[in-house]
């Protein structure tokens, strides 16, 4: 089944908010290979300026799945899960995510597109802190493959 192309531009409810925990940034931290000081001690961190850990900048795509949830449990969208691959990722941060952070992603629909029985959508979060200030895009597309 195609993707809906009405989704294109669609803009879901932002997420609830995340509050990023410290063990979190450690164990993603850990599992990235992330070993720069700042990613794991919090004297590290303050000490570079930081109010504490600082998570790798590939951990925005634990606040991104919250609002790509809500997309791919959308019956409108036509997603068949099972048959999703992930095709690129992108991530434009203001400024790092530290541990403390209480950040909500609101996705946005860029783009939908068919390739013969394929399907590519681009989904766009923008997450912001508790202030409502911007902190990470993060841009992921998904294939739907289609029909074998």
């Amino acid at each position: 089944m195609p993707l809906n192309p009405e989704l294109q531009g669609r803009v879901f409810p932002p997420t609830e908010p995340y509050l990023v925990g410290r063990e979190k940034v450690r164990e993603f931290s850990r599992a990235v290979f992330a070993t720069n000081p700042v990613n794991l001690d919090v004297e590290a961190a303050r000490a570079a300026g930081y109010d504490d850990i600082v998570a790798p900048p590939t951990f925005a795509v634990v606040v991104q799945e919250l609002s790509l949830a809500q997309l791919l449990a959308d019956p409108e969208a036509g997603i068949d899960f099972s048959r999703v691959v992930h095709g690129d990722q992108r991530f434009t941060s203001t400024r790092p995510i530290v541990a403390g952070d209480e950040l909500t992603a609101t996705l946005t629909v860029a783009s939908v597109k068919s390739l013969g029985p394929h399907s590519m959508v681009t989904a766009q979060s923008e997450i912001t802190d508790a202030a409502g200030e911007h902190v990470v895009t993060s841009i992921s597309t998904l294939v739907v493959r289609g029909d074998d």
